[in-house]
């Protein structure tokens, strides 16, 4: 049992995939501090100063001032403020992991040739046939050989 599981755990493909877990897990808390550091502040300027980790419900009916206090009541609460700063996080990190699969594309696929045509067009029919082909299947009409 040890040895299969040495040769599960050594395989390319499950070292690769433990980088990208460890590179994935790094990346997040970088993108979290974006949001949470840079972006959110900026966007509670723009809409009027507002603390998006204080948007919150309370369960319990009352009025809180802060999400803060809420907690330390013991009310449950519903967190739409840090929600949001999860969503923006979301959206961020797909949208960095897009840039990275189209460069990554552009710079192992490059523009591949097209391949050549193998069918032609019946002039009769206007039915798509082998290039090879000297008379049409579907309209059975003689095709001139092109050289």
């Amino acid at each position: 049992m040890w040895k299969e599981f040495k040769k599960f755990a050594l395989r390319g493909n499950m070292l690769d995939l433990a980088v990208g877990v460890i590179i994935g897990g790094a990346f997040n808390s970088l993108v979290s501090s974006l949001v949470d550091n840079v972006i959110m502040p900026i966007l509670s300027l723009v809409v009027g100063r507002l603390d998006f980790s204080n948007w919150f419900i309370a369960l319990d009916g009352k009025h809180y001032d802060t999400l803060a206090q809420a907690q330390a009541s013991g009310t449950a609460t519903v967190n739409f403020g840090m929600f949001l700063s999860g969503v923006l996080n979301f959206i961020i990190m797909a949208f960095v992991v897009f840039l990275i699969v189209k460069v990554m594309n552009r710079l192992f696929h490059g523009k591949e040739e097209p391949a050549a045509p193998t069918e032609k067009t019946c002039p009769f029919c206007k039915s798509k046939i082998p290039l090879e082909a000297t008379r049409c299947p579907h309209c059975t009409s003689m095709l001139e050989i092109e050289e």
